[in-house]
């Protein structure tokens, strides 16, 4: 079995030499921008906690935003589709199953019909 010889396919060319020879480029140019880099970074240090300005980190539960200030212009805009879609949301698991199953035979359906 010749290794330097390619196989020619319908869209080009594999040549298991040339894919080693690019690999060993790609390791070498990022070892060498790695190389490069801070060596005084120390783990654990005050280092690894993040600049805010200077300013102090404040507290996890300080600066927590909840959901629903999040999304609440997405669900403000499509609150008529809420209002109807929440009453239907049991969180049992046989319920969505049968809401999945329904659907899907309604897309069968469809399917089947129009074919």
């Amino acid at each position: 079995m010749d290794l330097i010889a390619s196989l020619y396919t319908g869209s080009g060319y594999w040549n298991p030499l040339v894919w080693l020879i690019a690999i060993v480029v790609v390791v070498v140019i990022v070892y060498l921008i790695w190389s490069r880099g801070e060596s005084g970074y120390k783990k654990g240090t005050l280092q690894t906690t993040p600049f805010i300005s200077g300013n102090p980190e404040p507290e996890k539960s300080g600066v927590h935003i909840p959901g629903g200030n999040l999304y609440w212009g997405y669900t403000e805009a499509l609150k008529g589709y809420y209002s109807r879609l929440v009453p239907l949301h049991t969180g049992r698991l046989n319920d969505y199953l049968l809401w999945y199953l329904g659907v899907t035979a309604i897309i069968m359906v469809v399917v089947v019909v129009t074919a």
